[in-house]
């Protein structure tokens, strides 16, 4: 399905684009960061909380150095309360996402992971690397609403398209 080049891909994007969206919320009132713009979590604070939350969720699974949080989904919206401190845990959690992708082989993408979910209720088993890719669109698909409330509110929304991610992203 994917390999360790995907991942390293990946998680360098995930990162560039994230360094791209850190001074644009870091910029902003703090009313209209935490202002109900009508996306599933609300705010851009609030989603961009969600999607760290997330992002530590699943590392936990894949690294088990790494802690998950210690709340739940509905939680997660208050993770941090200001962009700054968002910005902070959100870049040492891309750091490392890349490194634990930069330390793949391609046997650790082989067989499967198992976890309860919380949000399902179930437990869960899957071949890893569809686990992986899930990580990888739960990013896309944030950031996406990111970029739309930022465009929304008049803000610049970042360049988001992978193939104008720089060399040395």
């Amino acid at each position: 399905m994917i390999d360790t080049g995907y991942v390293v891909t990946m998680a360098r994007y995930n990162a560039w684009q994230n360094r791209q969206v850190m001074p644009v919320l870091d910029a902003m009132p703090q009313a209209d960061l935490c202002r109900d713009r009508g996306a599933f979590f609300g705010s851009l604070l609030a989603t961009a909380n969600h999607l760290l939350w997330g992002d530590m969720l699943w590392m936990s699974r894949f690294d088990p150095r790494l802690a998950a949080p210690e709340t739940g989904i509905p939680e997660s919206v208050a993770l941090h309360p200001t962009a700054a401190a968002w910005g902070a845990e959100r870049f040492r959690l891309d750091g490392r996402i890349l490194l634990w992708a930069q330390g793949l082989r391609a046997i650790d993408l082989k067989g499967e992971i198992s976890w309860y979910s919380g949000a399902l209720q179930r437990d869960m088993k899957v071949p890893l690397t569809q686990a992986v890719v899930h990580m990888f669109n739960h990013q896309t698909h944030h950031r996406g609403q990111i970029h739309a409330m930022l465009t929304a509110a008049g803000y610049r929304a970042p360049v988001s398209d992978l193939f104008a991610m720089p060399e040395e992203a």
